[in-house]
Order: C-alpha cells, then structure tokens, then sequence
C-alpha cells in the first residue's frame, strides 16, 4: 500500500470515528429521525453534483427501485439507529458494536448468496459474535432510566445487521452500477424513507449552532466526503485492504470521545473490542495471510 493510500486509509478511519462523536453532540437536541434525515439528504446533495459531472446520472434512473431498498438497509435504518444509540451509549462503544459489520456481511453472504465460509472464516464469525456477546452482557441494560441502555445496543446491532443485508443486495442487484452514484442513489432513497420520520418529530426548540454544525459535519464530512475516500481506496487497493478501516475506527471514535466529550473506557470495552477485531480478521480473511 502506498502511502497517500496509507494516509486516505487512516482519514477515512479518523472521520467515521468522528461521526460517533457528532452523533453524540447533536442527538439529544435533533432526535433520532430528523439528525438521520439532515445527515442523509445533506449527503445526497454533495454527492448529486458530483455525479452529475461525471455523467452517471442515468444510472440513478435506471436503478431507483435498487437504489431506495438499498438506501433504507445502508442508511436509513443504520443512521436512526445510531441517532438512536448515541442517545445512551458512548461514542466509542457504538464503535465497537459497529465494528461487527463484517461479520454479519460474512453471515448473509453465507445464507443468501451461498457464500460458504472456510474453518478459519467460521470461526472468526464464532470468536466475533462471543465477543458481542460480552460486550453486550457487560452493557445492555433494561432496567428504567437513564441507564437502560440495552435497547441502544440492540440498535447498533439492527443496524450493523442491515450494513451487512445491504452488501449482499448491493452486490446481487447493482453490479457494474458506477459506485459513486450509489452513494448518492443511496443517501437519496434513504431521505425519502426518513422524512416522514422527521416531520413528525421534529424538534419543537431549535437545535443549537453546535448541535447544527455537528449534524452538517456527518452530513458533508461523514457522509459527503467519506464515500469519496471509501470509493477512491476501493479502486486503489481494493475491498481486502479497504475493509482494515474497520479496525482503525473504534480507536479513533475512543480517541475522539474521551478528548472532546470526557469519555472513559473500560476493561470490558477494551476485552470485547480485541475480541470482536479479531474475529473479524478471521472472518474477513485477513487473517491468517498466506505466505508470498
């Protein structure tokens, strides 16, 4: 990997940390459904232009249908769902529960496209979710009040469960489709499935001059800007190198929330996260390498 790739890399992983952290700034005062619907249409009106130029505007059309199903299990249904979480949870630990997102690729894939896992694959999906499970068993809880924080992460994992459906129907239903104007088809189709959402709900008060530049942050920065990285890096190194950003996020999100919001980690966060990455490798394939 070069080192302008290296670096793309490790901005790519430095920004989606930091949409946890802008989650947790503006969701109290937007609510889920209208912080999901501003990130989202903000995305899709940075991304329409650019589509435009580069002449991939007809492939929107053709595929509207693809794309609006896409949009909901990409962005629609993961960004209420983590507007949802950051409600209770940290940044850094929706992080880590978003770092299960190949491990449910790797399970649909498996059940919908028949994608059979190696024994290595298999048992990083099994390391993978144990260290779910711990993580969850150590913070999810039901009870009333301010610390029920167990619907927040059956919301981080509904949502990393939809990333991973998304891949399988991306992959089975817009093949060859330009990917750039996925994106942008995408972050369409989910703002029409979140705008009514965020009629109904949205805030009485309105949001600060913080809680708004956090939320145009996700939009542009997190979203906007991101897919270009993704996409770029994809192209230059491919999807095997691409998917190491998922490592590198939960250290940035981390970083992000016990430097500007005060956050703390702990053994347990740091147990399951080293667990769940590790099972991912493995089920990624990144582990173990084979030699030259």
């Amino acid at each position: 990997m070069k080192t302008s790739d290296l670096f793309d890399l490790l901005l790519l992983a430095a920004i989606w940390g930091a949409s946890f952290l802008f989650l947790r700034v503006s969701a109290g005062e937007f609510g889920p459904a209208a912080l999901a619907f501003v990130r989202v249409i903000g995305g899709a009106l940075f991304l329409l232009p650019i589509v435009a130029m580069k002449g991939h505007a007809g492939a929107l059309r053709r595929k509207a249908g693809h794309l609006m199903v896409a949009g909901v299990l990409t962005s629609g249904i993961p960004f209420l769902c983590y507007s949802f979480a950051a409600l209770s949870i940290t940044a850094g630990l929706s992080s880590i529960f978003n770092a299960t997102t190949p491990l449910f690729g790797a399970v649909v894939a498996w059940w919908w496209l028949k994608d059979k896992p190696t024994r290595w694959r298999a048992a990083g999906l099994a390391i993978g979710f144990l260290g779910v499970l711990w993580l969850a068993w150590d913070k999810a809880s039901f009870k009333p009040g301010a610390d029920a924080t167990g619907w927040a992460v059956v919301a981080c994992l509904v949502a990393t469960f939809c990333y991973g459906l998304s891949a399988s129907y991306t992959r089975r239903y817009l093949q060859g489709v330009p990917p750039l104007a996925v994106a942008a088809g995408t972050q369409l189709g989910a703002s029409a499935f979140l705008a009514l959402p965020a009629l109904l709900t949205w805030p009485d008060t309105l949001p600060s001059a913080r809680s708004w530049g956090a939320a145009v942050a996700l939009a542009l920065l997190c979203t906007g800007i991101a897919y270009i990285l993704y996409f770029r890096l994809l192209a230059r190194v491919g999807p095997a190198n691409t998917i190491a950003v998922t490592f590198l996020i939960p250290a940035f999100a981390v970083a992000w929330g016990w430097l500007f919001l005060g956050e703390g980690v702990t053994l347990a966060m740091l147990i399951g996260s080293a667990v769940i990455l590790l099972g991912t490798a493995l089920a990624t394939g990144l582990l173990p390498r084979k030699s030259a």
